[in-house]
């Protein structure tokens, strides 16, 4: 084949599989959707081959372009290594830090670490991409994840911040004088209990733990969300007993619209990690990161 591509058509090819959209690949890489659409299909004229399926709702590789993406995501990544390697010599980190992570988690980093990183490392450019799905961070061009410390798979090394987590069973006071007050999990099956749709559309189980007996149940409740915060914001009017992150039912349980039950079968479980792999490169911007997270850990921030 005489024709080669660039390096931006194949960037631009590999961005729009990943997002699965022009229009996310066209903000990410700041052109526009028609640029991009234009861009790919000269590429396929010239390269001869069909790479993309087109629809008015989404974009998908066909055969041939996986078989692409697949050669071609290696290439890329060791090219960013390389200019990162490079990059060291200025002696000031730069270029583009991409993390995923929890809502939650990116609550508390903005709160700690990010606003100091950002202050100390002007150059490098924080891209937080925020879902409740676990996702695979190396295969989705991710640098690090944060999440709870039980997620984390097993082959990533972990930077533990922020201390324990708790999740806390909560109902509104309101609910509790129209409801008896539950002393065990199981009599939570008495009640309404405002559950959690997880992004695979399985619903979460609540977990609970006393003297080494564990319980994991499927509550039910008229009002189903995908969303802890929205949970919380339920319970707080009265709607039922919700099960969601101490953090996110902090304000409410100051505040004295909610309570919490159950406190003896809440116990505390191992907090929040930064993750990344391990086999790979740890770029400088991510090293520069996890500087200011342990920074900021040292001084209880």
């Amino acid at each position: 084949m005489s024709y080669r591509p660039t390096l931006d058509d194949l960037n631009a090819f590999a961005a729009i599989v990943t997002y699965r959209s022009f229009r996310r690949a066209a903000g990410e890489l700041g052109l526009s959707p028609s640029t991009l659409s234009h861009m790919m299909r000269n590429m396929e004229a010239r390269m001869g081959v069909r790479l993309l399926h087109r629809t008015t709702r989404s974009v998908a590789a066909t055969e041939a372009g996986e078989m692409l993406l697949d050669r071609l995501k290696p290439v890329l990544r060791d090219l960013d290594l390389a200019l990162d390697a490079v990059g060291e010599f200025s002696g000031q980190p730069s270029g583009t830090l991409r993390i995923n992570a929890s809502e939650i988690a990116a609550r508390v980093l903005m709160n700690t670490a990010i606003p100091l990183f950002l202050e100390r490392y002007p150059a490098i450019a924080l891209d937080v991409v925020t879902e409740n799905r676990l996702v695979d961070i190396v295969n989705e061009g991710f640098d690090a994840g944060i999440r709870l410390r039980e997620s984390v798979p097993l082959d990533m090394v972990a930077v533990e911040f922020g201390g324990e987590a708790r999740f806390l069973a909560v109902a509104a006071p309101t609910y509790l004088r129209n409801h008896k007050l539950p002393i065990t999990p199981e009599d939570l099956r008495h009640h309404r209990c405002i559950r959690l749709r997880m992004p695979s559309g399985k619903l979460y189980r609540w977990e609970f733990e006393k003297h080494g007996q564990e319980v994991t149940m499927e509550v039910s409740g008229a009002l189903t969300l995908d969303h802890v915060g929205l949970m919380a914001e339920a319970a707080a009017k009265g709607l039922g007993i919700a099960y969601v992150a101490e953090r996110v039912a902090r304000p409410y349980l100051a505040s004295g619209e909610l309570v919490s039950i159950l406190d003896d079968w809440c116990p505390p479980i191992p907090g929040l990690c930064l993750y990344y792999s391990g086999h790979r490169h740890v770029p400088q911007s991510l090293r520069a990161f996890i500087s200011i997270l342990t920074e900021v850990e040292r001084h209880g921030g």
